[in-house]
């Protein structure tokens, strides 16, 4: 659901880079405030897990499309709204820059659709309302079930809302709409079903971790040291292995925009922002499409595309060093902005003015 450039005006792209950026202050400072220090590393190291997770399309049966993991409401169960929207920053941040998946000008739609909704909507006034306070296991799946296909739904339709406001496609909002929303119902459905999964196996490891349910950790429980590398060991196996099996299919955004206009993919206009914004990001990105960069003379020769309309055709080694070069870069700049604001915390004067 990672939106391109083509979909959107400066104005809501601009508008949407002002609101995201705001709530990214807003929750540096709650996280400030709030830190658990333990959850530094555990943020660089989910970081991580949810670029790789991000990179395993599923194929959606019978509909020609596929989807991928969001993971927002996964990280806001694990460490809290606030760290959980500043980790998926960090994701869709290395995404757009070094990967060129999701537009620069679609950055502030992509961080509010994939980490404000899930994060401050449906863990808050969903998960936590079924989960409650002790949850059991079935408690616990039941809650990241429903959560995480609102959560998903909600960023749909954010979609359909930020491309029909921009007005510069040809997508209307009653069409756009009616496709979205049941692809993306699929999609979350799949989505809640991992959620839960992981979210179970955590509660089982180390059950101080669930925000919704904070017992007292008992000697026998795995210590937080084995959960980071097994999340590690996960990110690295799923970025660096697993992602050669990822569906081909477009994703539900992109074939709900198949669907509708009849093409593939929507061209941006060809000068202003949108050009000089894709020039950037063509020049920045090391690996576009999560594949080695071709050379003109290599374009050249197939013709100017793979044979299947990509400039830059994925390979199984690519996709490899996209995964793991990606999933490291998640990991140090999550960890980075963990680690600046823990030490923020210890620089702020204690109460009463102590140093």
């Amino acid at each position: 659901m990672h939106m391109a450039d083509a979909l959107l005006s400066p104005a809501v792209g601009g508008t949407m880079w002002a609101v995201s950026t705001g709530t990214i202050a807003y929750c540096s400072k709650k996280v400030t405030d709030e830190l658990d220090e333990r959850k530094v590393p555990l943020m660089g190291v989910l970081g991580a897990f949810l670029f790789a997770a991000q990179m395993i399309n599923f194929s959606i049966p019978g509909t020609g499309s596929s989807g991928h993991l969001g993971g927002g409401l996964l990280l806001a169960i694990l460490l809290g709204p606030h760290a959980a929207f500043l980790t998926i920053a960090s994701v869709l941040l290395v995404q757009a820059l070094f990967f060129a998946d999701g537009g620069l000008l679609a950055l502030g739609c992509n961080l509010f659709n994939l980490g404000f909704f899930p994060a401050f909507i449906a863990y808050p006034l969903i998960y936590r309302k079924i989960a409650g306070q002790r949850p059991g296991q079935m408690r616990l799946s039941v809650a990241a079930i429903v959560a995480a296909t609102v959560g998903l739904q909600l960023g749909a339709f954010g979609v359909v809302v930020e491309t029909v406001s921009s007005g510069i496609s040809s997508l209307p909002f009653s069409t756009f709409v009616l496709f979205m929303q049941p692809i993306h119902l699929a999609i979350g459905i799949v989505e809640g079903v991992v959620t839960a999964a992981i979210v179970s196996f955590v509660h089982r490891a180390r059950p101080e971790l669930i925000s919704a349910a904070r017992p007292t950790a008992t000697p026998g429980q795995q210590s937080l040291r084995k959960l980071l590398l097994a999340f590690l060991v996960g990110a690295m196996l799923t970025g660096g292995l697993f992602s050669w099996f990822a569906s081909k299919d477009p994703d539900g955004l992109e074939w709900a925009i198949a669907q509708v206009s009849g093409e593939a993919e929507l061209k941006g206009p060809e000068q202003g922002m949108h050009a000089a914004l894709a020039a950037l990001q063509d020049r920045i990105a090391i690996l576009p499409d999560y594949a080695f960069r071709k050379n003109e003379a290599q374009i050249q020769d197939n013709g100017g595309s793979d044979g299947n309309g990509d400039a830059y055709p994925e390979s199984r080694l690519g996709s490899s060093v996209s995964g793991i070069v990606g999933g490291l870069l998640a990991l140090l700049l999550a960890f980075l902005i963990g680690f600046l604001l823990k030490k923020r915390v210890r620089r702020m004067p204690r109460a009463g003015g102590l140093p």
